[in-house]
């Protein structure tokens, strides 16, 4: 795939991710969806799969749970140009990424921990908790339905409703519950 970008175009790209990071309650998996609606669906700067193979790649290796925004502007930069346009492509999407989030974080950490005892600070962590529950469904839908997995598969979405409901309403560890997915996954049942 080749696209031609203008200076425009990165700086647009630059400025979505800046904006993408002011909605990232709950880490920039959160904000998925709408990242895959501005590069495949409106401007097709990259291609579905190359869009789930960055999510899946960047969460299947170790380090943090942000690559797959590196990733992203990797492919946009070799749709667009080749090896030295990706690595522009890199410092766009995560510099974009990375700036207003850090910042924010870091001085409403530090007021938020001066003034913890106050009702409001309190009200607010408790009221973040539905929106970052339904962000991260929201990006779990995305990912589930976008390469072809659709709802027909019955068994693997039963499984995890099952596990959710598990991990919601009682004590035991996550990690029994990924070893017997595994392990059903091994036998063939999901």
């Amino acid at each position: 795939m080749n696209i031609i970008l203008s200076a425009g175009d990165w700086l647009s790209l630059f400025v979505h991710y800046l904006i993408l990071s002011l909605l990232s309650v709950g880490g920039a998996i959160a904000t998925v969806p709408d990242m895959h609606r501005f590069l495949v669906d409106e401007h097709g700067w990259i291609t579905d799969p190359q869009f789930s193979s960055s999510i899946a790649i960047a969460q299947s290796a170790p380090g943090p749970n942000v690559l797959f925004v590196a990733l992203m502007g990797w492919n946009v930069g070799m749709n667009a140009g080749g090896f030295p346009v990706a690595l522009f492509g890199v410092l766009i999407t995560m510099g974009g990424i990375l700036i207003p989030s850090t910042t924010i974080t870091y001085m409403a950490a530090r007021w938020g921990h001066e003034n913890r005892e106050l009702r409001a600070v309190r009200a607010f962590k408790q009221g973040l908790t539905p929106i970052v529950i339904a962000l991260l469904t929201s990006t779990g839908w995305i990912l589930a339905t976008s390469s072809g997995y659709a709802a027909r598969n019955w068994p693997i979405w039963l499984l995890a409703i099952v596990s959710t409901l598990i991990m919601w309403r009682t004590r035991l560890h996550l990690l029994w519950l990924l070893g017997a997915g595994a392990l059903l996954g091994w036998i063939g049942w999901v």
